[in-house]
């Protein structure tokens, strides 16, 4: 038998809506060295047909119980948000391995099943969250752990996309059930970052609503966020903006630097200002700056590559599990509580929303 090939990774893919256009970039350009696609399904066999042609000719299958027959290594779900929790488990119940597009699940309760199943299984259960591998977030995280910043003042997000009533048509975008709004659906890779970069939570306060799309929940939102380090800090986040997707940024102010990461996907370096300059400091917009297609980013290739690493080495400790996931998670059921609520509300109460995901 070829070793190497025996270690190379078979891929099943679940889903080929409008996410799995990257997951086509990736395993056909990025990760031929590593993995092969040996199964696609969709509930359209017109969207399973045209992955399976970009990726290398993979069969298609009927549904999720043929994806299981074929005993891929590794499973991307990449279905609607809501069915996410359903489909994980099924695939860990199966014994295998699994990546989930973002969120792991709507509620916090099913993602805390999906890791207990996936660590009594000793199984990968693997979370999206390609924003933390742009260089730019990378240079942001390795000056957070160095202490650049000194005390942490504010962190903040900005994200300002578009989205026509066209995308809140289908059968599950901006529904409770199935999505939520702009938090859970787009800014819930910033409100990531903010909490990575920032640290823990400790209260928000939050107010959303359907300014401009026709939604269950909303197309736009603000809160206040008090971080348990004393740190403040906001986030504003659209898809009502027109007519493109404008801006996705965060910027961080503290005592020793300022800095700001722009561009559609958190890609760009817009400010890096330390107080007390060291050697490099005068490249680093030039040097940790991607540009990005789409406001997906590039981050999916190195981040699944990373999973399939751990993989590879017999390892279940992804870079980011559904317990680390988690964390956003709670996050954004407390800024959806608190709009709930009308009020401030504390994340060590464990807030959940009466909303998403019910």
């Amino acid at each position: 038998m070829n070793t190497a090939r025996a270690n190379r990774a078979r891929i099943g893919v679940l889903g080929c809506g409008r996410v799995s256009a990257r997951y086509r970039e990736v395993f056909r350009d990025e990760l031929t060295d590593i993995a092969d696609v040996i199964a696609v399904t969709d509930i359209d066999p017109g969207k399973s047909g045209s992955f399976s042609a970009d990726v290398g000719g993979s069969p298609t299958v009927a549904d999720l119980n043929a994806l299981i027959e074929a005993k891929p290594d590794l499973i991307c779900i990449l279905t609607e948000s809501g069915n996410h929790f359903e489909h994980a488990k099924k695939v860990l119940e199966a014994g295998i391995n699994v990546i989930v597009e973002k969120p792991v699940a709507l509620r916090l309760e099913h993602a805390e099943e999906l890791a207990d199943i996936a660590r009594t299984r000793s199984l990968i259960c693997a979370e999206i969250k390609q924003n933390r591998y742009n260089p730019a977030m990378r240079f942001l995280r390795s000056a957070v752990d160095e202490g650049r910043f000194g005390k942490i003042i504010t962190v903040g997000v900005r994200v300002h996309w578009s989205r026509d009533q066209s995308y809140y048509d289908d059968p599950w975008h901006g529904r409770w059930l199935m999505d939520g709004g702009v938090l859970a659906q787009q800014a819930i890779h910033h409100i990531d970052a903010m909490r990575w970069l920032g640290g823990p939570i400790e209260a928000v306060c939050a107010q959303g609503r359907a300014v401009v799309n026709r939604l269950e929940a909303e197309d736009t939102a603000t809160a206040i966020v008090r971080f348990e380090n004393g740190a403040m800090g906001t986030v504003e986040a659209t898809t009502a903006a027109r007519p493109r997707d404008f801006e996705a940024s965060l910027h961080i102010v503290g005592e020793k630097a300022l800095a700001k990461v722009g561009g559609q996907a958190i890609n760009l370096v817009e400010t890096w200002e330390p107080v007390e300059p060291q050697p490099g400091d005068e490249d680093v917009i030039a040097t940790y700056s991607q540009a990005v297609p789409t406001s997906y980013g590039l981050g999916h290739g190195p981040y699944i590559r990373e999973v399939i690493d751990c993989w590879r080495a017999g390892r279940t400790d992804v870079p980011v599990s559904v317990e680390e996931g988690s964390k956003a998670l709670a996050f954004l059921h407390a800024l959806y509580r608190s709009m709930e609520v009308g009020g401030w509300v504390e994340l060590k109460d464990m807030p959940k929303s009466e909303r998403l995901g019910l």
